[in-house]
């Protein structure tokens, strides 16, 4: 292992001990804020360090064994004890690597998700509505949450636009890989003469950012229009100014929210999407300037780019970020993502343990 991080790893072990006493302080858990802080450090740290406990007790019996090596009779068992040792040693600070890259300050949060249709028309519409519920049932799967914060219906029954606010533990984590170009293959439900017709969509996954701690917007630079809403909800959504669209000068961003009846709802749920869109941007335009210097996975966050493709005459999806294809596009599309998603978040870390070694 090298010094570096084995330094690192003492320090972190350090740490867990003072953690240890501080938490069994009654003076020092008396501000709660502070007392659920340290509980969440802690957390982080005991798989770090028992894994570097593991690894130290390795190294340990290395060395034990290796005092054996001039005892003739015990000679054949310390050469096997010493073998496996060192496979363990290396199986070990490989696992260690990865518990010490850098955490995504993001992975928790909750997350806004936008899909919008693209070329294809209708057929686009209906797709969008496909992905939506894929999405949807995936996050039933992982027992998230899943609200409806604004849609645009097409007249066939798909969506010109929807969002969704997605709740739950790990909901960004999971899904952050999934931004970009989707692109469908099949034969729409409007075709008469059975040929496949090629559509898209594009999907943007947004952290909520909490409050507007996150994003600084001037009064000033904001601009709320609120108007009758359109389409379902019995005649007093029809009857009041209760939807709203605000629209950032600075950006020239626009929301529109008209899914309750209440405008000061309405107001704060489109507030929220800015938000998150404005603090999309600047991630997004963060990640195009280091995309200059370092290639990541999710490239420079365009949402032009082509990331996957759901070819229903053939049965298969492909992602191709990672060259991945998978032939069981029934069950991906009623929320089986898992194995995608793992296989997104393990190239990931491969690229940053890659980035790490480069350093």
């Amino acid at each position: 292992m090298k010094a570096g991080m084995q330094a690192k790893l003492d320090q972190l072990d350090g740490r867990l001990v003072e953690l240890n006493r501080l938490l069994s302080d009654e003076h020092a858990t008396r501000d709660m804020e502070q007392y659920r802080k340290l509980n969440r450090e802690h957390a982080e740290l005991i798989p770090v360090v028992e894994e570097y406990q593991h690894w130290k007790q390795a190294a340990a019996d290395i060395d034990t064994a290796q005092e054996l090596l001039s005892d003739a009779e015990m000679k054949g068992f310390a050469e096997e004890e010493i073998r496996a040792g060192q496979q363990r040693l290396v199986d070990l600070e490989a696992s260690l690597q990865k518990l010490l890259l850098p955490r995504d300050p993001n992975d928790e949060r909750n997350i806004f998700l936008e899909i919008r249709a693209g070329t294809g028309g209708d057929e686009s519409a209906l797709f969008a509505s496909d992905l939506l519920r894929m999405y949807a049932r995936y996050a039933e799967l992982q027992r998230w949450k899943v609200e409806v914060i604004s849609e645009s219906a097409s007249d066939l029954g798909g969506y010109r636009e929807v969002i969704v606010r997605i709740v739950g533990q790990g909901a960004y984590s999971r899904l952050k890989f999934e931004s970009g170009g989707h692109r469908v293959q099949r034969v729409p439900a409007t075709e008469t003469q059975g040929r496949i017709h090629t559509s898209a969509c594009t999907v943007a996954v947004m952290t909520e950012a909490d409050e507007l701690a996150d994003v600084v917007i001037n009064p000033a630079d904001l601009r709320m229009d609120t108007f009758r809403a359109s389409g379902a909800g019995g005649q007093h959504i029809n009857k009041t100014d209760s939807a709203v669209r605000l629209t950032h000068i600075p950006t020239g961003i626009v929301v529109e929210c008209q899914d309750d009846r209440s405008q000061h709802r309405n107001r704060e749920q489109a507030m929220k999407v800015l938000v998150a869109r404005i603090a999309d941007k600047q991630a997004r335009e963060r990640q195009e300037k280091e995309a200059s210097e370092r290639k990541s996975l999710i490239g420079s966050g365009d949402r032009s780019d082509r990331i996957r493709t759901y070819n229903f005459p053939q049965g298969r999806v492909t992602d191709h970020r990672i060259n991945l294809t998978l032939y069981k596009i029934d069950a991906m599309m009623d929320g089986d993502l898992d194995d995608l998603l793992t296989a997104l978040a393990t190239e990931h870390q491969a690229k940053q343990l890659a980035a790490l070694g480069d350093a």
